[in-house]
């Protein structure tokens, strides 16, 4: 299994698997399809797929039910959770009832437990307050921080008192460069994990030409020779597969090796 290895975090899988809509959407479980989801995940950390990304909010806990059910007969040192909890429990007795409720329905501990988004109205310093009191209880590993600015990061960092931040997760792809401007150098310059959502653009990349000539050469798709930069660039995308074919090209590409030539042409493709 390929793994990127960060300061802070340790190492972890290259690619992980995005659960957005699987379980239900905003707040809003929906169990029609949970045998079809949960063979699903089983099959992805099969194929390698060990990083698994979801939220309390996706389906309101369901998504995290479903990983729970899914990762129950591997090794739990062979696997990275994720989870994330909504700005609005942000309060430090509101993170630790969400901690204990999303291990609950996971099952297990958390491996890098994100504030979803910023908070309008709690202080940065009391969610990251909570967090460290979650590490000391062991219900988290890692904790970080989602959609934030670099001045919003360095804040959080600012806040930490016994642990590192660890980890940032935004909306990062080909299209989509906003943070190479401060983000991303930071984050990996200073050991911090960076993990991007959405990195597939909803399956655009597919279309690219430029990434279309490159695979050609490898014997690839499209979207793995997109998900082999992101690996080579230093961050761990993590796009969303419900069907075994997709998974099967989603795993392809941690056998993608890119040459340094094609890594650089390929980070000139402009966002759209």
């Amino acid at each position: 299994m390929k793994r990127s290895c960060f300061k802070r975090v340790g190492c972890v899988p290259s690619i992980g698997l995005g659960t957005w809509g699987i379980g239900g959407g905003f707040w809003s479980p929906d169990s029609s399809r949970d045998e079809e989801w949960t063979a699903a995940i089983e099959y992805a950390v099969e194929k390698g797929l060990r990083l698994i990304d979801t939220a309390e909010m996706y389906g309101g806990g369901h998504a995290e039910e479903l990983v729970g059910r899914a990762i129950k007969r591997y090794k739990r040192d062979e696997l990275f959770i994720v989870t994330k909890v909504w700005p609005n429990h942000a309060r430090y007795e509101d993170v630790l009832k969400s901690a204990q409720a999303s291990s609950a329905r996971l099952g297990t501990y958390i491996d890098l437990y994100l504030l979803h988004w910023p908070s309008d109205t709690v202080p940065i310093c009391e969610t990251v307050r909570a967090f460290e009191t979650l590490v000391d209880r062991g219900i988290i590993r890692h904790f970080g921080v989602s959609n934030f600015s670099l001045r919003q990061i360095q804040e959080a960092e600012a806040c930490a008192k016994k642990y590192e931040l660890a980890a940032v997760e935004n909306h990062y792809s080909l299209y989509n460069r906003r943070d190479e401007a401060d983000v991303i150098p930071y984050a990996l310059s200073n050991g911090i994990m960076y993990i991007a959502y959405t990195p597939l653009e909803k399956g655009a990349l597919a279309k690219d030409p430029l990434l279309s000539e490159i695979a050609k050469r490898y014997g690839a798709t499209p979207i793995q020779i997109a998900l082999a930069w992101y690996v080579k660039r230093g961050v761990v995308p993590i796009p969303k597969a419900g069907s075994r074919e997709h998974i099967d090209e989603i795993a392809g590409a941690l056998h993608v090796e890119l040459s340094d030539e094609d890594f650089v042409k390929i980070s000139g493709v402009q966002r759209r």
